[in-house]
């Protein structure tokens, strides 16, 4: 078997492919379902009062796909055709990381713990939280995309 085509540098990258694939799906069906009640129903998202634990999700998602990508990264880098794209859907997923524990993670606990204020700028803030979260999407479909394009140079390279 040619030492390309091991499975494992295969595998490394279908991993994170089919990781974030999954939070993708999870992205969508909070924009879609769960942003559109919670604020109105803010107990809806507050686990305390029985509502969602997005953590239960997003914290193995995230981490599964983290890690692939860092697997993916390691196995591909003897191949940087391929490994230049796995980079480049690792910068997509960074920036959106980084934008997340900066903004987006800090507000979710507040709004979860009932602490962003009155309801009026509860209100204002989970709107605005909810605008600039669907601006998340398009970043982790870049990333998610981009996986496959390291998949589509990594098979070309075979043939």
């Amino acid at each position: 078997m040619d030492k390309l085509f091991e499975p494992a540098a295969f595998y490394s990258i279908m991993a994170p492919a089919i990781a974030g694939t999954v939070g993708l799906g999870g992205g969508f069906y909070e924009t879609l379902l769960v942003d559109k009640a919670w604020p109105k129903m803010p107990a809806m998202i507050q686990p305390d009062r029985g509502g969602i634990n997005r953590k239960l999700f997003w914290g193995p998602v995230h981490g599964l796909f983290e890690l692939g990508l860092l697997a993916a990264i390691w196995s591909t880098w003897s191949l940087p055709t391929v490994c230049f794209w796995v980079w480049c859907a690792f910068a997509a997923h960074l920036v959106v990381r980084i934008w997340s524990f900066a903004y987006f993670i800090p507000m979710a606990i507040r709004f979860e713990a009932g602490s962003v204020g009155d309801s009026d700028t509860t209100s204002r803030a989970a709107r605005k939280w909810i605008r600039l979260s669907r601006l998340r999407l398009p970043l982790e479909f870049l990333a998610v995309a981009l996986l496959f394009v390291a998949l589509g140079q990594y098979a070309a390279a075979g043939s």
